[in-house]
């Protein structure tokens, strides 16, 4: 049966949708082929300045930005910095607040469970790193007459953009930290975001150095995550 090119579902047109269509052995090797890709995926917080091409970056973004989103509202803005100037006021301001949290905000219990991921206060792979994609959350709109409008589920839809995000950003061969210093105020002074906007996630992105790191740890199994109702 053949698909016209178009419906008309409440005042709106609608598009047939195309898909691949795979055979049940392909699902199960692109499955398991792509959950090894990502298995591979660690947080990296030793940076190579090697550079990384613009182009990259925005295919990356564009990535991101075919995720799902509450109404199609679309509620982010992802910001990127190559700019050696204002990496280094993002690392000045993250690093007050950082300490800040370490002696003070953090529980006991909190710096206890961060132990095994060998963190401080002292971020230099946020002017290391050729890039750093700030994402902020849009909690409303503003039309040109200066009225507000709400959008829709605002944090689940970030959310799945940054998880879409840094699944590309492993896919491109480079590497990822989610830093999320706290308050992340400061993000919308140094960038002169607009008052609509709220930072959601710092993402540094580039090449791994030649000595890099990482803590030996491991992931939940697929019994400690997941429960079937066959």
């Amino acid at each position: 049966m053949s698909q016209s090119d178009h419906i008309i579902i409440e005042g709106h047109r609608h598009i047939p949708y195309q898909r691949v269509n795979y055979e049940a052995h392909e699902q199960k090797e692109i499955s398991a082929a792509f959950y090894e890709h990502l298995d591979a995926r660690r947080s990296v917080r030793d940076f190579s300045s090697r550079p990384v091409s613009r182009k990259v970056i925005e295919d990356l973004i564009m990535t991101a930005s075919t995720a799902p989103s509450g109404a199609h509202k679309q509620p982010w803005t992802f910001c990127a910095v190559s700019s050696a100037d204002i990496k280094s006021k993002i690392r000045t301001a993250a690093e007050k607040e950082e300490r800040e949290s370490y002696e003070s905000r953090m529980s006991e219990r909190w710096l206890k469970d961060l132990k095994p991921m060998g963190t401080n206060a002292i971020k230099p792979f946020l002017e290391i790193a050729p890039w750093l994609i700030i994402v902020f959350k849009r909690v409303y709109e503003i039309d040109p007459d200066g009225k507000k409008h709400n959008n829709y589920y605002v944090n689940e839809s970030v959310g799945i953009a940054c998880g879409m995000l840094i699944t590309a950003i492993h896919n491109a061969g480079l590497v990822t930290l989610t830093h999320t210093p706290s308050p992340m105020n400061f993000l919308t002074k140094v960038l002169d975001r607009p008052s609509n906007e709220r930072a959601f996630l710092l993402l540094p992105v580039g090449y791994p150095a030649d000595t890099a790191y990482v803590p030996d740890i491991k992931r939940k199994t697929l019994n400690d995550v997941a429960v079937f109702y066959d």
